[in-house]
């Protein structure tokens, strides 16, 4: 038994959300002490937080990737953008202009 002693941490959780992790730190072999004891030990190491955290940027990106594939796909049926059918004819395209 380890001289170390622990302190004890209650978190809430979205009960739905709990059920979720729970499922995947099962599969991986793992517990929620173990997840969060090395979360805690990651943000000790980083001296920091482990993990980006930002405001949905990864979904504003996402959204103009759409919009700019929705209009290349209208260019396209309208006949302003060119079409290949595999890499090999967009490559002579290319070469040859």
């Amino acid at each position: 038994m380890s001289n170390i002693s622990s302190n004890v941490v209650n978190v809430h959780v979205n009960p739905e959300d709990k059920i979720k992790v729970t499922k995947i730190l099962n599969d991986l072999g793992l517990n929620m002490t173990t997840l969060i004891n090395m979360t805690i030990k990651q943000v000790i190491n980083n001296n920091g937080i482990p993990f980006n955290i930002s405001l949905n940027k990864s979904n504003n990106e996402l959204e103009k990737a759409l919009e700019e594939t929705i209009q290349i796909e209208k260019e396209y049926k309208e006949g302003k953008r060119k079409g290949y059918k595999n890499a090999k004819e967009m490559m002579e395209s290319i070469i040859s202009d």
